[in-house]
């Protein structure tokens, strides 16, 4: 089975390169954001415990999280294998992540790691937010802020990864095929 964690900053390119690795792979995409916008649209109990967070303004606490991904993961069977995108976003969680996984016979294939430069990501996303209307991506100090928050808080799993020998940095810098092929040579490495 093919697991891979798709990371990197806001404006990195996830999005976009999760449905290439998807169809090239046949994988199962799996975004955290999705799952939890599932769950609360369709009041599951994890969803409306969830959502009491949420509503207060409060980080969902990593065991609802965790939780939701593994009850996403058994819903699927016969599958090649998931993209994790948006999960794991702290050491707790990619440790539960890999209990999870080896409970089910499997484990992470590879961590790949969009890197881009802090201008590029400002540039992406100020875009995207002209483009799509998305107000966190049209104020700069916010999305100075949302990068500061992902260095500070998610950068450290590229050394946990990194420990695992499963870690793949890849530049993501370029038109979106030669990241494309970028990544599936640091998937196929």
């Amino acid at each position: 089975m093919l697991n891979i964690v798709l990371f990197g900053p806001p404006g990195a390119g996830k999005g976009t390169q999760a449905e290439n690795i998807k169809e090239n792979y046949n994988l199962v995409h799996l975004s955290t954001g999705d799952i939890f916008r599932k769950n609360i649209g369709e009041s599951t109990d994890l969803g409306v415990l969830a959502k009491s967070y949420i509503d207060k303004g409060e980080l969902v606490p990593d065991e609802v999280t965790i939780k939701m991904l593994e009850s996403e993961v058994n819903r699927y069977k016969d599958v090649n294998g998931f993209i994790f995108d948006g999960f794991p976003r702290t050491t707790e969680q990619a440790n539960a992540l890999d209990v999870f996984l080896k409970s089910i016979g499997t484990e992470v294939t590879k961590m790949v790691a969009l890197n881009v430069p802090e201008k590029e990501l400002v540039s992406r996303l100020l875009n995207r937010g002209k483009e799509s209307g998305r107000t966190d991506d049209q104020d700069e100090n916010i999305i100075s802020n949302r990068i500061k928050v992902y260095e500070k808080n998610t950068a450290v799993l590229a050394d946990f990864y990194d420990a695992q020998s499963k870690l793949e940095n890849v530049n993501g810098l370029g038109s979106v095929e030669q990241v494309t092929k970028r990544i599936y040579n640091a998937i196929d490495n």
